[in-house]
C-alpha cells in the first residue's frame, strides 16, 4: 500500500524499460549495422552496439526483470551477509505493462499518489560511450531513440508523464536540431550524461562555446536539462585501475564504490569556470540519480577557488550554482546538510522507480526527509513544487 501524503507528488526520477526496438524502429537504413542490433548468442538474446556485445545492462530485454526496490537495503549500505548482487535481486518476474505502456503507467501512478513524473531511460544512458568512435552512427541511434520515445511515451503525456528525449552533444549542429525537434513536440526536459564530450575534433567540455547553439536554445525555451548517471567517458580511467568489467551497471567491486572520479562534479566545475550560466542566465540544470555527495565536494573546492582567484568568476560560483542547479539526492544521502547548503527550493525528490536500487513505494521518500527534520512545507517543496517548476517552461527575464 502506498504511503499516504497530504498532497500528490512529482517524482523526478522515474524510468521505463525500453522496448526491444527502441533504437531500431526508426533507425536510418544506412546505420542499422553500425548502431544497435539484436543477436542470439549461445541461446541468449544479446544487444550488439557497433557489432560488439554490450554489457551495460546484463539483461537488456528486461524480461524477466527484478521487482522495484529489492536492493533498497544494499544501497543504504546494509548487506551484513555479504550476498552477491545477483542474489540480492531476488526472483525475476515477467515484465509488467506499466514498464512499457504509458496508460498502464498512469494507472499505477494514480495508485501511488503520484501527480506527475520525469520519465527517463534505463538502457539509453549507457549507450553514448559505446558509439563515441562513430559519431554519425551515434547521432542516428539517438535520433531513432527519440522518435521511438515520442511515439510510445510522448514528451508531456496528459501533462503527467514528462519523458525526456536524449541529447548527445557529439555533433553540435545535430544537438541543436534535435532539441528544436523535441521542443516542437512539447518537451519540457532533455537528458544527457555528464562528463566531457567526444566530437569529431576531439574531446570538448560541454560548456565549450562550440555547443552554444544548443545551450542558447535550451535557455531561451525555458526547458530543464537533466544530467543522469550512466556510462560516461570516466569509465576508461577505472579500467586503468584494473576494473576491466566496469561497463556492467550492477557489477559491484570495492574499488568502484570508493573511487573518486566524479563526472558530475567535474561537469559542474567546468560549467562554472567557463561561465556557462552567465552566457545563458535562463538555463536550468537538474542532477538526477547521481546523489548529492559531489555537491559538498564541489562547494569546498569552489570556496577555496573563489577565495584565491575571485577575478576569474563573474560572482561567487556557489551563488551561481544555487540559482541554476537542482539536485535529486539519493534517499540515503545526508539530506539535512544538503538542505542547509542549497535550500529546499533546489532539492528534488526522485524514487528511481521501478529500478531495484530505488524505492518500492515512491511516496515513502518523505520518511527520509522527515527523519532529517524537514518541515511539512519543505517536504512539499521537495516532493511536489520543485518538480512542477522544472516541468514548466520558464520565460527569459
Amino acid at each position: 500500500m502506498a504511503h499516504q501524503l497530504p498532497f500528490r507528488f512529482f517524482d523526478c526520477d522515474n524510468h521505463y524499460y525500453e522496448a526491444l526496438d527502441a533504437f531500431t524502429r526508426h533507425i536510418e537504413p544506412e546505420y542499422r549495422k553500425r548502431a544497435m542490433q539484436w543477436a542470439e548468442i549461445e541461446g541468449r538474446t544479446r544487444l550488439l552496439v557497433a557489432g560488439r556485445v554490450n554489457k551495460f545492462i546484463p539483461k537488456p530485454t528486461f524480461d524477466p526483470v527484478a521487482a522495484p526496490g529489492v536492493m533498497d537495503e544494499y544501497f543504504r549500505g546494509r548487506n551484513p551477509k555479504s550476498a552477491d548482487v545477483s542474489k540480492l535481486m531476488g526472483e525475476l518476474g515477467p515484465i509488467r505493462g506499466e514498464y512499457r505502456d504509458r496508460d498502464a503507467r498512469v494507472a499505477v501512478m494514480d495508485g501511488q499518489g503520484m501527480d506527475a513524473c520525469l520519465m527517463l531511460p534505463t538502457l539509453g544512458v549507457g549507450m553514448e560511450v559505446a558509439l563515441a568512435h562513430d559519431i554519425p552512427a551515434l547521432t542516428a541511434a539517438f535520433r531513432a531513440f527519440n522518435r521511438w520515445l515520442a511515439e510510445d511515451w510522448g514528451f508531456a503525456y496528459r501533462n503527467r508523464i514528462f519523458a525526456a528525449p536524449y541529447i548527445t552533444l557529439a555533433d553540435p549542429a545535430n544537438a541543436a536540431r534535435e532539441l528544436e525537434w523535441a521542443l516542437e513536440r512539447d518537451a519540457r526536459f532533455v537528458v544527457m550524461i555528464p562528463g566531457p564530450v567526444q566530437t569529431e575534433s576531439g574531446m570538448r567540455a560541454p560548456a565549450d562555446p562550440v555547443f552554444d547553439d544548443f545551450w542558447k536554445l535550451a535557455a531561451d525555451s525555458g526547458i530543464t536539462v537533466a544530467y543522469h548517471g550512466g556510462e560516461t567517458h570516466y569509465a576508461k580511467f577505472l579500467g586503468e585501475w584494473g576494473e576491466r568489467d566496469f561497463t556492467e551497471a550492477y557489477r559491484a567491486s570495492a574499488f568502484r564504490g570508493i573511487s573518486s572520479p566524479d563526472p558530475m562534479q567535474d561537469t559542474m566545475a567546468s560549467h562554472l569556470s567557463l561561465h556557462l550560466f552567465h552566457r545563458f542566465p535562463n538555463l536550468r540544470i537538474a542532477s538526477i540519480e547521481i546523489g548529492s555527495a559531489w555537491v559538498f565536494h564541489l562547494f569546498e573546492k569552489l570556496s577555496k577557488s573563489y577565495g584565491q582567484v575571485p577575478h576569474l568568476y563573474p560572482e561567487d560560483p556557489r551563488e551561481t550554482f544555487k540559482r541554476h542547479v537542482w539536485v535529486s539526492p539519493f534517499y540515503e544521502d545526508e539530506l539535512a546538510s544538503l538542505l542547509q547548503l542549497i535550500g529546499p527550493g533546489h532539492i528534488l525528490m526522485g524514487s528511481d522507480w521501478p529500478h531495484v536500487e530505488g524505492l518500492a513505494d515512491p511516496a515513502s521518500y518523505i520518511k527520509d526527509l522527515e527523519n532529517f527534520d524537514y518541515t511539512p512545507e519543505q517536504c512539499e517543496a521537495v516532493m511536489r513544487t520543485n518538480g512542477w517548476e522544472l516541468a514548466t517552461r520558464r520565460s527569459p527575464a
